[in-house]
């Protein structure tokens, strides 16, 4: 801590002497139920919590916009949103504290909603009634990600509270819809979200994520040609049963060749992200017991590199690649020569990255230096809302308190050591970002 200056060995010891008052807020938010909504799109307690949030954050002089944003305005985008898709019940939240001038605006950006608790048997406490165990808080996002929301409104409450006038604007935006569509934020970004860096503090183990990669998502249907399962079938006769779920294997086969020349080429080399990868997530095929299946699909969650990305940093480049190499391995099977697979596409995530030295980048990682946590930028990384801004023009990086791997799991929790100094890193990144009157 001794390259901090006095006023920000001020602001972290705040934050470390209410520590209890970041942990009260946390259990708070994890009491909201914000799971992601069913089909239905029947809102639970997102409201509520944006208004809690909303609340706080006017008590702490900023002005605050929520609003439910029209879906409509998102209608050209390749991110995942169904049609019908819409924000009622589900509001977005804006917060701005002003800053005296001359410096750089700064955006804290975090999701409220969280996946499912099913299976809830499982659980040995309510996932919705947090508890703390061995340093850590139990409940359902509380690792991803309300311990980072928390942990970045309650810097803005803390730099308020002492008065630290910033130069910059410092903009705290808080969405639903992350962890099905990425809508929230883009709505946000539609709606004026911008600044001249952005931290998104995702469970990152307060190391730095410096770009994620993209995500498509592929089906891909294999015809067959039914027939009784039980009979002794020529195979040579022109009309025998052809088996669909035999000749999706093959499909699966090419594409697990395809990943493993993604995984080698040194054109998809990347300093700081992992390469791109094709990962089989669902089969589906049969229609009875005891007949060969007439059809089969496979469903895959493709990653891909931003150097693998189109001119305009979607996937284009990328389906055609997979779809012309499936077409071409299963060409010598004279079944799928004739019928051959049929791929469709739902939803394109672009993929975005920063080197080391963007000034958001290198402000959040001497933040962290600086208060003595080793700088470390991570590539084993997830998707997530970074490209969003970062292709509105507000250069975005992961940074927060949580362990990834505990992301999404029965038990889910945070370390509350970790959850202070992920506020305590955001508070004086703020500063730096943003600069302080009179420095």
């Amino acid at each position: 801590m001794t390259a901090l200056s006095a006023l920000e060995r001020r602001v972290v010891a705040e934050i470390a002497r209410r520590e209890r008052d970041l942990v009260d807020l946390l259990r708070t938010l994890v009491r909201f139920d914000t799971r992601v909504p069913d089909d239905d799109l029947a809102p639970r307690d997102e409201a509520a919590l944006q208004e809690h949030l909303a609340r706080r954050l006017r008590a702490a002089g900023l002005t605050v916009e929520v609003w439910e944003p029209d879906a409509a305005a998102l209608a050209d985008t390749r991110y995942p949103i169904p049609p019908g898709h819409h924000f009622r019940g589900r509001p977005q939240l804006l917060a701005r504290a002003q800053g005296a001038g001359g410096g750089r605006s700064l955006l804290f950006n975090g999701h409220i909603d969280v996946i499912t608790d099913a299976p809830r048997e499982l659980w040995a406490s309510d996932p919705f009634d947090p508890v703390i165990a061995a340093g850590r808080l139990v409940g359902r996002g509380a690792c991803d990600m309300k311990g980072g929301v928390a942990a970045m409104v309650f810097a803005t409450e803390v730099l308020r509270a002492l008065e630290v006038g910033l130069c910059g604007d410092l903009l705290v935006n808080t969405v639903t819809d992350e962890e099905s569509t990425g809508a929230g934020s883009l709505a946000s970004v539609v709606h004026g979200a911008r600044a001249d860096g952005a931290i998104i503090p995702e469970p990152t183990s307060l190391s730095a994520w410096l770009g994620t990669r993209g995500s498509l998502l592929v089906t891909i249907a294999v015809e067959g040609r039914a027939g009784h399962a039980g009979y002794p079938h020529d195979e040579r006769s022109p009309d025998a049963p052809v088996n669909a779920i035999e000749k999706l294997a093959l499909v699966l086969e090419a594409l697990v060749g395809l990943r493993a020349q993604w995984a080698v080429a040194p054109e998809l080399r990347h300093p700081h992200l992992e390469p791109g990868r094709i990962v089989p997530v669902a089969t589906a095929g049969g229609q009875w017991a005891v007949s060969y299946p007439a059809a089969a699909t496979l469903s895959c969650h493709v990653q891909y590199l931003p150097q693998q990305a189109d001119g305009d940093g979607w996937g284009t480049t990328v389906k055609r690649e997979i779809e012309a190499h499936v077409l071409a391995a299963t060409r010598s099977d004279p079944w799928l020569a004739r019928h051959p697979p049929r791929l469709r596409w739902d939803g394109d995530v672009p993929p975005s990255y920063h080197a080391p030295d963007e000034p958001v980048c290198a402000t959040t990682l001497a933040a962290a230096q600086a208060l003595g946590i080793a700088p470390h930028i991570t590539s084993r990384t997830t998707w997530f809302d970074g490209p969003t801004f970062s292709r509105s023009g507000t250069p975005a990086l992961a940074f927060g308190p949580g362990d990834i791997r505990a992301a999404h799991t029965i038990g889910e929790s945070i370390a509350l050591d970790e959850l202070v100094r992920g506020a305590q890193v955001l508070a004086v990144a703020a500063m730096r970002f943003c600069g302080v009157v009179g420095d």
